[in-house]
């Protein structure tokens, strides 16, 4: 039997809110796909002597109490899947870039952004999407009686020299939530027509090797976060590179959607 490495776990941030356990379900997905633990963490500020053990206590008791709300929630998905938790100290952001370092992945969750959410996405968020070491998925929620995410799995294809790792992880995704594929076409150029030849070039070696996944073209000639905030088509993921972990925000979406447009999971491979 293999054993896993230490680098390889999912890790997922848990605060106690139900972005949080959505995200949760979605990474025992992927760690029972790849036959590895699941590493769930809460993170609890760092404090100095002087400052009140009281609030300390809170936050401990707080913490344990969202870290076994988290295990029961995971266990009871049925799943065969190892489940590790941990308290551990500091800034949210701080923690899980720490942990990048020997994860498969980090996973954490998001309801949508609004005027203050965005503030704190931009601080927790996208701040690993940019600085983690490992690909990074940020989950959208589902709201209280929503279906669960369905639609397409958007990837962004383009001549860049980290491509063929989004590709990678987007045909995985295709693969294991039983999804088609949304190719975004991001050439820069023309009036707004699919880049077909480019397309077929970029694709050819990932639909031989894939060929259960349907692939539908589409141009993103603005890049994949202007696309995604205008299209109505339904995605449920968007696979993206480095170039694009800034503008989670938009891919992610509103916190109040207008004209049907929800936003979607983002998943920055690297």
């Amino acid at each position: 039997m293999n054993h896993p490495q230490p680098s390889e776990r999912i890790v997922v941030g848990i605060d106690g809110s139900d972005a949080a356990i959505d995200a949760a379900k979605w990474a025992v997905v992927e760690a029972t796909s790849r036959d590895i633990p699941l590493r769930v963490i809460h993170a609890i500020p760092e404090r100095r002597p002087a400052e009140n053990a009281g609030d300390e206590s809170l936050d401990i008791e707080y913490g344990e109490a969202a870290l076994r709300v988290a295990y029961a929630e995971l266990h009871a998905t049925g799943e065969p899947v190892k489940i590790e938790t941990e308290l551990v100290q500091g800034p949210p952001d701080t923690a899980l870039i720490r942990e990048s370092g020997r994860a498969a992945m980090i996973c954490l969750g998001s309801v949508g952004i609004g005027p203050v959410a965005r503030k704190v996405l931009s601080s927790t968020a996208e701040g690993v999407a940019k600085n983690a070491r490992c690909p990074v998925a940020i989950i959208r929620g589902v709201h209280h009686g929503d279906r669960p995410p369905s639609g397409s799995i958007a990837v962004v294809v383009d001549d860049s020299a980290g491509n063929d790792t989004v590709l990678e992880h987007g045909f995985r995704e295709a693969r294991l939530r039983h999804a088609p594929i949304l190719a975004l076409g991001a050439w820069r150029w023309g009036l707004g027509e699919i880049p077909y030849d480019q397309l077929n070039r970029r694709l050819g070696r990932w639909v031989n090797e894939h060929r259960e996944v349907h692939v539908q073209p589409a141009a993103a000639r603005l890049g994949a976060a202007e696309f995604l905030a205008n299209t109505q088509e339904p995605v449920q993921l968007a696979v993206v590179g480095d170039a694009d972990a800034g503008d989670v925000a938009r891919m992610v979406g509103p916190l109040h959607p207008r004209f049907g447009h929800t936003g979607c999971s983002v998943l920055i491979a690297r």
